[in-house]
């Protein structure tokens, strides 16, 4: 949960609900009850993650709602919810980037943020289709996620890569055409997304430089999930003990999607 994209959190979620697959129940409704009690346990072990909660509703109701005859049939509709499930978050991700490489031209100078699959599914798409980009990465610190994205697009032609250290994202901002990042999801009008996405999204604003949001729609959610940020260990923010201070070292920050251009889904173009 603390390493991994929330994509790969939905699908390994869904995935462990399987061990209940090859238990003992006397009856439907305890394998029902089971199944509740151990989703509502994996939605609670990562309250930040929407595609999670979305995810696993979609697995116990799907199960649920057909009123299986015998534990046989609910087993196998939960199979099925969950290969559904999984299916759809690892092709709406490939939807999603398709559907965003009209967001981007051929030679913009592009700005990201963070580790995102989707972004870099994004790129990878539109140099197929024979667009180069220059590239600019924030480090994102403290765990420094943008180095491994740096590393992932270095490897690609046609790309021209450079390194940033998160502060610097402001004095880079007016060579940037599109700011474009992944997202955690998206509450009403809330972006939840790494920790130093609100001060980019910012710069880009007072430069007049469009922001581009992409990811899978079941992270477009509405006042029915209540976000609830991750407060990770200090250790990763300073690594000797904190000695007459405090270390905040917050996940997340929220972005108003009033500072956003676009949004781009599976489903569609959001614009704001």
């Amino acid at each position: 949960m603390q390493t991994h994209s929330s994509s790969v959190v939905a699908v390994k979620a869904a995935q462990a609900l399987r061990v209940l697959t090859d238990r003992e129940f006397p009856t439907v409704e305890d394998y029902l009850k089971s199944l509740e009690r151990n989703s509502s346990a994996l939605q609670r072990a990562n309250p930040s993650h929407a595609s999670l909660h979305t995810t696993q509703h979609r697995i116990v109701d799907a199960v649920s709602d057909a009123d299986p005859e015998d534990v046989a049939t609910a087993k196998g509709l939960t199979i099925e919810a969950i290969d559904d499930v999984i299916d759809s978050v690892e092709s709406s991700k490939d939807r999603a980037a398709a559907r965003a490489v009209s967001e981007i031209a051929d030679d913009d100078v592009l700005l990201t943020h963070d580790f995102s699959s989707t972004v870099l599914a994004t790129i990878d798409d539109a140099i197929e289709a024979g667009q180069t980009f220059d590239v600019y990465v924030t480090e994102s610190r403290p765990r420094f996620l943008g180095r491994k994205m740096t590393r992932h697009l270095a490897e690609r032609d046609g790309i021209d890569v450079t390194l940033i250290v998160d502060g610097a994202a402001g004095h880079f901002m007016p060579q940037v055409d599109r700011v474009l990042v992944g997202m955690d999801c998206i509450v009403d009008d809330t972006l939840y997304n790494r920790i130093g996405t609100y001060p980019i999204a910012t710069a880009a604003a007072d430069n007049d430089v469009p922001v581009t949001v992409v990811g899978s729609a079941a992270k477009y959610v509405d006042g029915a999930f209540a976000f609830e940020n991750e407060n990770r260990s200090p250790s990763e923010v300073l690594r000797e003990p904190a000695d007459g201070f405090e270390v905040a070292n917050p996940a997340y920050d929220a972005t108003p999607t009033r500072l956003l251009d676009t949004v781009v889904t599976d489903d569609g173009v959001h614009e704001y």
